[in-house]
């Protein structure tokens, strides 16, 4: 069949701790115009502090110069390293053996960011334009060694809807808290796969959504790590600012005779960093008026770009003919809330479509 979906699998040497790798420029060079007779494309990255950013905010922050630096710079200022977090407290990580601590490395900053920035493992971009596509890692370097990366391109032109099913899960009593839909008690995987055999998908992706009754909540894909998910993710829905005040503590030169004020420095900081923000967005000064307020004056929730599905490639690149869900070792679907819903229950939507 001319033009059946195309997948291609890059891997990428980062060449800073934050670095920006157009991949659409690496397949040119590496592939040609392989991708060329294609409508769309699936990009997936396989890693938790590295992927991509929804086709419609990436365009708009391209428009300005170093646009998109200046994005990401401002969650890297909300999340400084070595800001307090406990997942960098590798002594505490239960699930990682001893020769695993001598080389974690402390990246909590990196997932945060990656979460509240709204990066995605898993995005479709339109078009066949020359507009470059960017992989963006939040961790590409751990004591001068770059980290080796990998994501997939799959290139196609229809998408078709092969089925949709429902799934609802327990919550806790616990207001804000994080659940891991990968956890096979919910079933949520394991109706996926059964989804994909049962209709043979070879290349497609799976959608998990949010019911639309489901309020103040929202997902993403990222390490479910207990120290970062109920801790860190918990501290910043509670005080957006409170690791950049407690960066901002150990900077200052006496901060035992200030410590009251510390959130008074990071807050005059994030003025500063929310005008990195504006350039990047273009966005004037009534808009970031608004913002600053909200978010001195609201939880996180109203910051971060926490969205209300997340995609899970299908691929058969490893088992030809068989298509399977596709994720990195570490990646996992993670359902946020910051509101405890009435019933103690969640429902999460699940669609399976086919490319073509």
């Amino acid at each position: 069949m001319p033009n059946s979906p195309v997948e291609i699998a890059l891997e990428i040497s980062p060449r800073a701790r934050v670095d920006l790798v157009d991949v659409r420029q690496r397949i040119s060079a590496t592939h040609g115009d392989l991708l060329l007779p294609f409508k769309q494309a699936l990009y997936s990255s396989l890693h938790t502090t590295a992927g991509y950013l929804d086709q419609s905010l990436a365009t708009r922050l391209n428009r300005k110069r170093d646009g998109l630096a200046h994005y990401l710079s401002f969650f890297r200022n909300v999340f400084p390293e070595g800001a307090g977090y406990k997942h960098d407290e590798l002594h505490l990580r239960e699930e990682l053996t001893d020769a695993e601590r001598q080389t974690e490395p402390p990246n909590a900053d990196s997932h945060l960011a990656f979460i509240s920035a709204g990066l995605r493992s898993c995005v479709t971009y339109q078009g066949r334009g020359i507009e470059p596509v960017y992989f963006i890692d939040l961790d590409g370097m751990h004591e001068g060694r770059p980290r080796q990366r990998v994501t997939t391109v799959l290139g196609f032109n229809e998408e078709e809807l092969v089925a949709r099913d429902q799934i609802v899960v327990p919550t806790s009593t616990h207001p804000i808290d994080s659940l891991n839909l990968k956890d096979p008690r919910y079933g949520i995987y394991a109706r996926c796969e059964q989804l994909i055999q049962h209709h043979r998908v070879e290349k497609g992706r799976i959608q998990l959504a949010l019911a639309p009754t489901e309020i103040q909540a929202g997902l993403t894909v990222n390490e479910y790590e207990t120290l970062l998910m109920r801790h860190d993710l918990a501290e910043v829905l509670h005080d957006p600012l409170r690791f950049m005040a407690e960066k901002s503590r150990h900077l200052l030169a006496d901060p035992l005779a200030i410590l009251n004020k510390t959130i008074d420095y990071a807050r005059y900081d994030m003025v500063r960093v929310f005008n990195e923000l504006v350039e990047a967005l273009g966005l004037n000064d009534s808009v970031v008026e608004r913002i600053i307020s909200r978010f001195f004056v609201m939880p996180a929730r109203h910051f971060l770009r926490m969205k209300r599905s997340v995609h899970l490639p299908v691929s058969d690149r490893e088992t030809p003919g068989q298509g399977r869900l596709t994720q990195g070792r570490y990646q996992s679907p993670i359902l946020v809330q910051w509101q405890r819903p009435a019933h103690l229950t969640r429902a999460i939507i699940i669609t399976l479509t086919r490319f073509r």
